[in-house]
């Protein structure tokens, strides 16, 4: 499962660029993630014309075009995106403390029974536990949390009976129509609500928990938001525009995730940023004519993606955002 994380080098043969951004490879040539942030190059352009946005990225970073990357790696069997059970072990969360947001329901209800599978003891905190939560019995269920309130997420955290291994800011909302200005079909209130619970929501959770003495050092935070964060990615993603509190939403939950990374770094804490990949849940069911062509996977994959990349997470890696699906990194 770490074979990735060893006999890492620098590697400048294709391109002078490559020392100025840091790249990597691992053994055999495999790219892999470059260690520290993913800078710009000094005179990179945003958009098109960046490297980061083109149909040939820098090494170790992940293809813009979603249906280029997902027809990509189904015509090269790519082991790492078409079956997860080939590269992943879950044995490490044997026993570990687990803290999941959002666990009700979706991707956060599928990372919960993945856990449970593992022998995880799961602290699940939501609205209201569902039946299918409460069927995987976990070591502990908190109610009533609502990420939007800081006086609800001090109670949750003084709720949780002793400090946790992992936390997975997992909760999230996605309004469904698709937002304009051009057809008047802006909804601010919306979008404020997005941001708040996207955003502001993972930064409420982790904060209570810290001042709760529930996250100790050698924890890790695994931040779940969304490739719709990246601005460089917006105009290969998004040519048309709109959908603005979506990708509002999460670019303000990235830049969140990488404050706390550069902050709690200090304090012996990893934060990562993690795309899931493309799940096949309610909340993405507005675009399930794309599903298929986009590579979109049940949400029992999508959880054994994120659960690997919080297993291969490591200090020398914090602060990345990555795409669950390749393992590769989203440029912000």
């Amino acid at each position: 499962m770490a074979s990735r994380r060893h006999s890492m080098s620098r590697s400048f043969a294709s391109h002078r660029a490559l020392n100025a951004l840091g790249l990597a490879r691992g053994r055999g040539g495999t790219v892999r993630r470059a260690r520290g942030g993913c800078a710009m190059p000094t005179r990179a352009r945003a958009g098109p014309s960046s490297p980061y946005a083109s149909d040939e990225p820098p090494s170790g970073f992940t293809l813009a075009d979603q249906v280029k990357r997902f027809a990509r790696a189904k015509a090269s069997a790519d082991a790492r995106v078409m079956d997860i059970d080939a590269v992943y072990d879950g044995s490490y969360l044997e026993g570990t403390r687990v803290l999941v947001t959002g666990a009700n329901r979706g991707i956060g209800l599928a990372l919960c029974e993945e856990l449970a599978a593992r022998g995880a003891n799961i602290v699940a905190t939501c609205r209201s536990a569902s039946d299918e939560l409460r069927a995987l019995n976990p070591a502990e269920i908190i109610e009533g949390v609502d990420v939007t309130s800081s006086a609800c997420c001090e109670k949750m955290a003084k709720a949780v009976s002793s400090p946790v291994d992992i936390v997975i800011n997992n909760a999230g909302y996605f309004y469904e129509p698709v937002e304009k200005v051009t057809d008047g079909s802006l909804e601010f209130d919306e979008e404020m609500k997005m941001i708040d619970i996207c955003a502001l929501g993972p930064l409420r959770v982790t904060n209570a928990l810290y001042h709760a003495g529930k996250i100790p050092k050698g924890g890790k935070i695994a931040m779940i938001t969304s490739q719709g964060g990246s601005v460089t990615w917006r105009e290969v993603q998004n040519p048309a525009g709109g959908d603005y509190g979506h990708h509002m939403s999460k670019a303000a939950a990235n830049m969140g995730a990488k404050l706390l990374a550069q902050e709690l770094k200090h304090e012996g804490i990893m934060v990562q940023v993690l795309h899931p990949g493309f799940n096949k849940t309610d909340m993405t069911a507005k675009y399930a004519k794309i599903w298929e062509i986009e590579g979109a996977v049940d949400a029992s994959v999508g959880a054994k993606r994120v659960m690997h990349e919080i297993g291969l997470m490591t200090p020398e890696y914090n602060g990345m955002f990555i795409n669950c699906e390749d393992g590769l990194q989203i440029p912000w």
